[in-house]
């Protein structure tokens, strides 16, 4: 189970001026209500549709079904996706699977070696596809897009396709499953047409919300990771959170604290800071969901206001040595959202030695998971010795439950500090010149006008180039 510990981001740990008040609370509470009465209505209609996939028995089916097809055929995974169909796969991953994973053997593994290809660095995909060359008749590719148009899996789909048509000839759409829109849509037709296997991308489900649909849990199921247990996490969570009582709500009282810092208190950056290395990719997650979900020029009622706290991800205790020196003495503009593993999942003693030396002897039979979170507790202290506030998410242990929950929480927190900002956490308008920029770049018919606006802009001035 997970537990928010808020504390220390109250004025019982630091001061009123940056520290959480019984009087701001209480200036808030009617906006907290307010979002969590919409939130938890729209939810019992189902909406948004993420709200469904903990409990949502079809999908964890079909899951089932396309592993029990391909999982004793297959050596190596290959996930083509960016984003929201990218992110949430590599997070589970490393929180759930050793950080060996990839380099155990085919036997000790108990399933296939994974790679997402989340970019289209040339030199990243090209090195992938060299390493599985010998391999490609027993390589599955899982494309991830609900179009089948994001330009970066597009491209990476059109190469993997081309290679394995060459090498397997009329066998290769064998190896290839579509995660996509189940009626319409560019990869949809081609993998109809191809004859690839299919999964759905759950209608009204953003990419950014997904991993808990098959977008997210094929992989994982693949890789031998438990999709029940996970799933069952994260309806323990909605559980918890469709409570209307907000002040024993964790998403409810995690999107006051994050209201009020960035609101009242002139906190507009978030840092999450996993004390785990497995929880690390979380915070990679929870920075697209945040960003995207919450930076919003304009709010419900048309008005401009450049809405949404910026998220940062660190890690503990690798960055104490990096980048606590800011937090504690640069511009006291952030809120630390620490993750702290009470039992991890491995116990690493130090040995018994240097018992002589009076500046290594105090670790002697130390265990380390007690170093790193004395580390994490040692840095939560110097910070509000600097009067910077924080919160903790406490996992009692990393598991499919715990991380099932963790993931719900901050869906459900997001949605809920959409309500409280009065923006559309669901949108995402500001990416869609960026995607139609490069379209125009890259020569695509009906982008003209696009690459005509873009050419004085795209052109290399000289005179600042040095």
């Amino acid at each position: 189970m997970i537990r928010l510990y808020w504390k220390n981001a109250t004025d019982k740990a630091i001061s009123a001026e940056h520290g959480i008040t019984g009087s701001d609370l209480a200036v808030v509470e009617p906006r907290v209500q307010h979002a969590l009465r919409s939130v938890l209505e729209r939810a019992a209609r189902g909406e948004p549709s993420y709200v469904e996939l903990p409990v949502n028995a079809v999908f964890r089916q079909q899951v089932r079904e396309m592993v029990e097809k391909f999982r004793d055929n297959t050596t190596d995974m290959v996930v083509l996706g960016i984003g929201g169909s990218a992110l949430g796969n590599i997070a589970l991953q490393q929180a759930l699977n050793p950080t060996t994973y990839n380099l155990l053997s085919d036997r000790k593994r108990g399933g296939p070696r994974l790679f997402v290809l989340d970019n289209v660095d040339p030199a990243m995909v090209d090195d992938v596809l060299k390493l599985l060359g010998r391999r490609l008749n027993t390589t599955l590719f899982n494309v991830i897009s609900k179009s089948g148009e994001t330009a970066e899996t597009a491209s990476q789909f059109m190469i993997v396709r081309e290679m394995l048509r060459k090498r397997l000839g009329d066998g290769f759409a064998d190896r290839i499953v579509a995660t996509t829109d189940t009626e319409k849509g560019t990869l949809h037709d081609i993998a109809s047409a191809d004859g690839y296997a299919m999964l759905p991308v759950p209608a009204g489900v953003g990419g950014r919300f997904s991993v808990l649909s098959p977008v997210g849990l094929f992989s994982a199921a693949m890789c031998g990771i438990d999709i029940d247990a996970l799933l069952a996490g994260a309806a323990a969570m909605k559980k918890r959170v469709e409570t209307d009582d907000w002040q024993v709500n964790p998403a409810a009282v995690l999107a006051a604290i994050k209201y009020i810092a960035y609101a009242v208190k002139g906190k507009p950056i978030h840092v999450m800071m996993p004390y785990s290395n497995r929880l690390y990719a979380l915070a990679d997650w929870y920075r697209q969901l945040w960003a995207e979900s919450l930076g919003k020029k304009t709010d419900r009622d048309g008005q401009e206001v450049f809405a949404g706290p910026t998220p940062v991800k660190a890690l503990g205790a690798t960055d104490q040595h990096s980048q606590v020196q800011l937090y504690r003495e640069g511009p006291n503009d952030k809120l630390l959202v620490f993750l702290e593993v009470e039992s991890h999942p491995v116990r690493r003693r130090v040995p018994e030695v240097f018992e002589d030396v009076p500046g290594l002897s105090y670790l002697r039979k130390q265990d380390l998971g007690k170093l790193l979170n004395a580390e994490k507790r040692a840095t939560e202290y110097a910070l509000a010795a600097s009067d910077r506030p924080s919160v903790t998410i406490r996992f009692n242990n990393i598991t499919p439950q715990t991380v099932g929950e963790f993931i719900y929480l901050y869906e459900f927190t997001t949605s809920l500090t959409g309500e409280m900002l009065n923006i559309d956490a669901y949108d995402q308008p500001a990416v869609e010149l960026g995607k139609k920029a490069t379209f125009a770049l890259m020569g695509r018919t009906g982008y003209e006008e696009t690459a005509a606006e873009i050419k004085p802009f795209a052109r290399t001035d000289k005179k600042y180039l040095v």
